[in-house]
């Protein structure tokens, strides 16, 4: 080969590797670019997941302490039923005992 080829070729060469550099780095960039936006709507969806589900679950224990208030409520009532009841009973029995001791 002639030496001025070779010179000729190797001044070119750092021209011929800076173009492919240039798009790696310009696909780099629109790589990162492109993740990037992903990532920041990933991020958005995960956030509105996270308020919903906060509500919900506010929800959630807003009808758990409605529900333990009802079931209390119906525990009094029929403790008091019982009681009744049982004074009831109470007093039949004893109204059968004094007619079968007369």
């Amino acid at each position: 080969m002639d030496a001025a080829k070779v010179v000729s070729q190797s001044r070119n060469q750092p021209d011929a590797l800076m173009a492919p550099t240039s798009d790696i780095d310009s696909q780099l960039t629109s790589i990162v670019s492109d993740l990037s936006q992903q990532v920041q709507v990933v991020v958005e969806n995960m956030v509105k997941m996270i308020k919903e589900i906060d509500q919900s679950s506010t929800e959630i224990v807003e009808e758990i302490e409605k529900c333990k208030d009802t079931a209390l409520e119906r525990k009094r009532s029929l403790e008091e039923q019982k009681t009744d009841f049982q004074k009831a009973a109470y007093a039949v029995l004893n109204m059968l005992n004094s007619e079968e001791i007369n």
